[in-house]
């Protein structure tokens, strides 16, 4: 298996991009992390799938991780997201290609599948249906989040990590499963020297909040047009939503469905082999 680094240009941003690619590939997999979260997130997983013979390309969406952030003025939104993908499918995909997201990862996969899905022989959803919904009548109140998010944002310096440890321990908030090993693999490829210690790579506009309203109506047009296979997977302590059902039976095509027992939303870090085996039952 060779492990790759490269830079690609998609929707005028330099992507990083991770491919591992074994001797024999016999199809490809992309793999989309989610919201703050980097390519470099899925290696167990791609080093499983690899040894099975599959193609692994991860890359680091907008603002995340070793990609570019927006410019001056600008901020993140779904449609950005999947043109960024548009944009690189071509560059990354060889062969037959399937497609597998994690959170906003899946979100946006899960849009893009319904615009391109010709492209793909399946997607895999991994607690990536879509974020809660926010009521239409509070739309003002999104707005005035953000507005005054962005305020505090730029009137405050960020605070410095002391090293790697301190990194993982703000990690293990939202990943409390999260080994020391890949922990602090990963907590090196997040961060970024500075003054005083080490820093988050991804934008710090991310912490603020969307002005955008997730609407479920809109997002609902999506899954309906999903023309390939779906797997979805979830943690038994996971991110669920309560109309999670009710998402998935929108999709036209199989949704096979798999929960895995004590795992909570970062699936891929905590139960990577169990992630692998329902994958590869899946396509198999």
């Amino acid at each position: 298996m060779q492990v790759a680094e490269q830079t690609l240009h998609a929707n005028g941003l330099a992507h990083h991009v991770v491919t591992w690619t074994p001797e024999l590939p016999k199809a490809t997999l992309l793999l989309a992390h989610g919201f703050l979260d980097l390519a470099w997130s899925w290696k167990p997983v791609a080093e499983r799938l690899a040894s099975e013979g599959y193609r692994c390309v991860a890359w680091d969406w907008r603002g995340h991780g070793e990609t570019e952030h927006v410019g001056a003025g600008g901020y993140y939104h779904f449609p950005d997201y999947v043109l960024d993908l548009a944009e690189l499918f071509p560059q990354v995909a060889e062969g037959t290609t399937h497609l597998l997201g994690h959170s906003m990862g899946g979100t946006v996969s899960t849009m893009f599948a319904a615009l391109r899905g010709e492209a793909l022989s399946s997607l895999t959803l991994v607690e990536g249906i879509g974020p809660p919904p926010w009521p239409f009548e509070r739309t003002a109140e999104k707005f005035e989040a953000w507005l005054d998010g962005m305020a505090k944002l730029r009137a405050k310096e960020e605070r410095p990590m002391a090293d790697l440890d301190a990194a993982v321990s703000r990690m293990r908030v939202q990943n409390p499963r999260l080994d020391d090993e890949f922990g602090r693999f990963l907590a090196d490829k997040s961060t970024r020297p500075t003054e005083g210690g080490l820093v988050w790579r991804f934008d710090r506009r991310h912490r603020t909040t969307s002005p955008m309203p997730f609407r479920t109506e809109l997002f609902s047009e999506f899954l309906r047009r999903v023309p390939v296979p779906v797997l979805y997977v979830a943690g038994e302590k996971g991110f669920r939503l309560p109309d999670e059902d009710a998402r998935l039976a929108l999709v036209p095509t199989s949704v096979k469905t798999h929960e895995i027992a004590g795992a909570g939303h970062m699936l891929h870090r905590e139960e990577p082999e169990a992630l692998c085996r329902a994958w590869l039952e899946f396509v198999g």
